[in-house]
């Protein structure tokens, strides 16, 4: 029979306090424990129950329920005793042993026997015994094992705690499992065995003695003593793990970093590195968080030893390094501003020094956002820092005093201050209608025009003009949608938008554009948009047959070829902009003309789960001037598929098989002989022990952007798993038209829960047209809560 104790009054009130005294002795054995992990988030919550007197932050005011086969009170020696298959429920966590004695004569509290303790988060704890005294000054427990949630689980012989701060572990190991297929009995893949593990409450400090790190059940690496504050520390100055680093032209070296935790709102990480062929890296990182943000300074630099090894690059020089700062801070609950600048001594400094802390960024930013459920205004700067060198490449030189295709590349860059965005959406109807606001004010400066020539000096191309452009637009558009018994749609739409130039252009070899320093363009259009979804339903699913049909009535476009076009450069038209307004893709072109944009989209929709969507369809310019009939200065919207009357057709497709295959595709069809002008298509495969995906991309022959032959490349990956943790992968993009492989790459991989390796190799032509191949072989290593290793080594080139 089962009893559910209850116990006297006066010893009941204790049995809370009783408890919780056990669940802190076993909470700061699993803190302590877990120390040998590095897992500081576990840690953390560990000890904070710890600190609480309580595992799992317990409720004190909790009821406590004792389950056991046999209850008895020793009145003589003044002990309850439960035996026999004891269970204690307390808020959620549950304790179990074989026999649990409460000696109120001398306030000790002792479980026996395969005891249990499952605290709420969902760690384990496993001992043999355990025995602590009322105030917890002393304590020890056999046998103990620590199971914790995200799979990790330590193991000692013993624990002992002595005059309320010391406590001690005595053959300590640490290692991760992967569940019921890596069972306690089985060898784990690595683990750290620690011979004596002491935790002084008092320094706050963790000590090793004798610690060793196992790999395979052989010792790889050994530390004498070792030293750590124990989690109740958050942040104490001490050196961190160090990275290695391996090049060619920077030689060997080992990454030292020290953090220095000056105060609880700020620090800073400094880093020296020692590299056998250019000398040492200085590194450092301070961050400081307040009230209402953070913000961080970065810097790194080093006097190279050996600059010739980066002959013929910006980095050749002796001096190198650079400086970044971030921020982000709140104004209010709608408003957030930040920074992310960077400054370069040179263009390669952060992809070659690439292990410094600042990363390897181009652009540099601010900006102040505001947003409401209805509207946003955003305020923002940038520029651009490179890091590709300057080439020269004489096939599109345009000549007349410009700069060549190539060269001066950071001069050509813009610096664009600043960006102003603003978006509204009125939240009562007008004329029954939603009613929509748009603007935005961009103003940029550039130091060097960048032309082209695409037909060898016949005809000269700008991405960007010398010298300050500033733009403002705005827009509005009003749209509503009727629904007619038949399930019709009918949505009129209308808009008007305004644009105002201010252009202060010092290159006066460039005379395509308007000579008036400002300048203006409107345009208002009207349309109505059409759709009739017609629903077939049938024994397993439904199929959607939806005819749509949309027109737009405008003026034709002004000044086309007179205004500048930074926004407006990239147009791709194809079934996701069939149905758009306006299908150039910034502000500084405007359609113009009435257009009429047709398409059939059909679903299919299986019960088993299979899809298949699909879109084809086409625009035709009904009257005025076709917008894509006309180049401005930098020819984007030619070849585009839309310059003549009836344009390309375009289909779209999206297959979902539900057996592990995915297809999804976007092509572009000649209007006259339907032959393909653009195709992008991907498909991913699972199946079996293979997961595989396959990319095919073609780009007809552009000859207005200097594209004179079409581009056809393939791009495929695999990765087969060969036994249950290991697997073969590769990866490959291959030039169709070139008929050479442009990168290439194969590699072996282990991984399971606790442990992952791989080593591959990869080829990349991608640089110098071909010419030249840069071969690179990665190794990393990666154990579960300590870290990854990683190296990466340049063979040179071919």
């Amino acid at each position: 029979m089962r009893i559910l104790t209850s116990l006297p009054v006066d010893v009941a009130d204790r049995r809370p306090t009783k408890l919780r005294f056990l669940a802190k002795l076993l909470g700061t054995v699993a803190a302590i424990a877990l120390v040998q992990a590095g897992n500081f988030a576990t840690l953390a919550h560990a000890q904070d129950g710890v600190e609480s007197g309580l595992v799992g932050d317990l409720d004190p005011n909790a009821e406590l329920a004792l389950e056991s086969d046999n209850l008895t009170y020793d009145f003589d020696r003044d002990l309850i005793i439960a035996t026999g298959d004891v269970q204690v429920f307390y808020d959620g966590a549950t304790v179990e042993a074989h026999k649990i004695v409460f000696d109120r004569k001398n306030g000790q509290l002792s479980a026996y026997g395969n005891v249990i303790l499952t605290e709420p988060d969902g760690n384990v704890i496993r001992t043999e015994e355990i025995t602590l005294s009322e105030d917890l000054a002393n304590g020890f427990a056999r046998a103990l094992r620590v199971e914790t949630a995200d799979r990790t689980r330590i193991t000692a012989d013993s624990a002992e705690r002595a005059n309320g701060n010391t406590t001690t572990f005595q053959n300590g190991t640490y290692s991760v499992y992967t569940g019921p297929k890596n069972p306690p009995e089985k060898p784990p893949l690595w683990r750290i065995k620690s011979s004596t593990i002491i935790h002084d409450k008092q320094s706050k400090t963790i000590t090793y003695e004798d610690a060793r790190f196992e790999f395979f059940g052989v010792p790889i690496a050994y530390f004498p003593y070792m030293s750590m504050p124990d989690p109740s520390v958050k942040r104490k100055s001490g050196f961190l793990i160090p990275n290695y680093v391996l090049s060619d032209k920077l030689g060997l070296g080992v990454s030292v970093p020290y953090y220095w935790a000056l105060n609880p709102h700020y620090d800073l990480t400094t880093t020296i590195t020692p590299l056998t062929r250019q000398g040492v890296l200085g590194d450092a990182t301070f961050r400081h968080r307040l009230r209402s943000g953070e913000y961080t300074i970065s810097a790194a630099g080093i006097s190279q030893a050996n600059q010739s090894e980066f002959s013929g690059t910006s980095g050749d020089k002796q001096i190198r390094g650079a400086v970044r700062t971030t921020g982000a801070f709140n104004l209010t609950d709608k408003w957030t501003y930040g920074w992310d600048l960077i400054h370069k001594s040179d263009r390669a400094f952060l992809a070659d020094y690439s292990f410094t802390s600042l990363g390897n960024t181009e652009r540099s930013n601010i900006y102040l956002d505001g947003y409401t459920d209805r509207n946003s205004l955003t305020f923002q700067g940038y520029a651009f820092s490179i890091s590709q060198e300057d080439y020269r490449n004489t096939a599109l030189d345009a000549g007349k005093g410009f700069s060549p295709v190539g060269q001066q590349l950071q001069d050509k860059q813009a610096f664009v201050l600043p960006v102003i965005d603003y978006d509204y959406v009125f939240s009562d109807p007008i004329v029954d209608g939603e009613l929509s606001l748009k603007a935005n004010f961009t103003s940029l400066t550039r130091a060097e025009t960048d032309a082209f020539s695409p037909d060898g000096g016949n005809t000269t191309r700008f991405r960007g003009v010398d010298g300050t452009f500033s733009r403002l637009s705005g827009e509005a558009e009003w749209r509503r949608t009727f629904i007619d018994p038949l399930g019709q749609t009918f949505t009129p739409f209308a808009y008007v938008r305004g644009d105002l130039f201010w252009q202060a252009s010092s290159d006066n070899d460039v005379d395509q554009l308007a000579e008036e320093d400002f300048a203006g363009r409107a345009m208002p259009a009207a349309g109505i948009e059409y759709r009739y979804p017609i629903v077939a339903t049938f024994n397993g699913g439904n199929q959607i047959i939806e005819p749509i049909a949309q027109v737009i009535v405008r003026p034709d476009e002004q000044r086309i070829g007179q205004l500048p076009n930074e926004d407006a450069q990239s147009l791709v038209f194809d079934a996701t902009t069939l149905f758009e307004y306006d299908k150039f893709s910034g502000f500084d072109r405007a359609e113009g003309g009435s257009r009429l944009n047709l398409g059939l989209s059909y679903k299919l929709q299986l019960d088993g789960g299979h899809y298949l969507s699909a879109l084809f369809g086409r625009s035709i310019q009904l009257s005025g001037d076709n917008s894509f009939a006309k180049a401005d200065i930098l020819g984007a919207a030619s070849d585009s598929g839309l310059e003549n009357r009836e344009s390309d057709y375009v289909g779209s497709l999206y297959l979902d098989t539900r057996y592990g295959v995915k297809v999804g595709t976007q092509a572009r069809f000649d209007d006259e002989d339907f032959s393909v002008n653009r195709l992008q298509a991907q498909a991913l495969a699972t199946y079996g022990p293979v997961v595989s995906s396959l990319t095919y991309a073609f780009l007809n022959k552009k000859p207005s952007l200097g594209i004179t032959d079409p581009r056809e490349e393939i791009v495929g990956s695999a990765s087969l798993k060969l036994l249950e943790n290991w697997r073969l992968y590769g990866s490959f993009r291959y030039d169709l038209e070139n008929e050479n492989f442009v990168q290439d790459g194969l590699g072996v991989g282990y991984d399971d829960e606790g442990f992952s390796l791989s080593l591959s190799y990869l080829e990349d032509r991608s640089r110098n047209d071909g010419e030249a191949t840069n071969k690179t072989i990665y190794f990393r290593i990666g154990l579960r809560t300590i870290g990854d290793f990683q190296l990466s080594q340049g063979l040179g080139q071919q």
